[in-house]
């Protein structure tokens, strides 16, 4: 167990310092005791057959370039979806289906939190540049369904939802516009007690005063 949360830990973190690791993965034991905790997960993973997946260089532990760590193509997408360098895709819930999958839903660590949250900005930023470059091309179903996949990390931002108001309005569904504006609104009232953002509102007032 400790050797697999040795190399979860360098998947997601990258190279680290061989201290930092065992206090990120043994926090509740005095140093001496993690150290040697490290040691053994190290050594056990060494037994195991097959090519090594850890590599030691000094004090800085990582992964031996062999390794395929599959977050890692998760992030270069995100990146490229952000910075504006991919091309809509044609098959969007194939393309999409990395950018919904949360980081390790079923680990508690207490390390993982911060990775967690980092991960969740960053393709929740890119589910919504990639929705609304969707909805600027007109392809209206695979920009609601990219909105929703944003709206499942996030119920609370504004962002998808305004976008989903924004194609139905696009399509001329003026009722499910106004009901995506009238839930969110409801959302916020009853979480915050704050109304939506001005921008957000503006869309559906010029519903009232067409």
């Amino acid at each position: 167990m400790g050797t697999q949360r040795l190399v979860t830990l360098l998947a997601v973190n990258g190279d680290i310092q061989r201290a930092a690791a065992s206090e990120l993965l043994w926090p509740d034991c005095p140093p001496k005791r993690a150290a040697a905790n490290l040691r053994t997960a190290l050594c056990r993973g060494r037994r195991v057959r097959g090519p090594m997946v850890i590599n030691t260089s000094g004090a800085r532990l990582q992964l031996a370039p062999s390794v395929t760590v599959d977050l890692y193509r998760s992030w270069d997408k995100a990146r490229q979806i952000v910075a504006g360098h991919s091309d809509l895709p044609g098959d969007f819930e194939a393309y999409i289906t990395d950018l919904t999958q949360p980081l390790l839903p079923d680990w508690s660590e207490e390390w993982l939190t911060l990775e967690r949250e980092r991960w969740d900005q960053m393709r929740q930023h890119a589910l919504e540049i990639l929705a609304q470059q969707f909805v600027t091309a007109g392809r209206y179903l695979p920009a609601l369904q990219t909105a929703l996949s944003a709206i499942a990390i996030d119920p609370i931002r504004e962002t998808a939802h305004r976008i989903i108001v924004e194609i139905h309005l696009e399509e001329g569904d003026i009722a499910s516009a106004l009901k995506r504006y009238r839930n969110y609104q409801a959302l916020l009232k009853r979480e915050f007690n704050v109304a939506p953002s001005r921008h957000m509102t503006q869309l559906v007032q010029k519903l009232h005063s067409a």
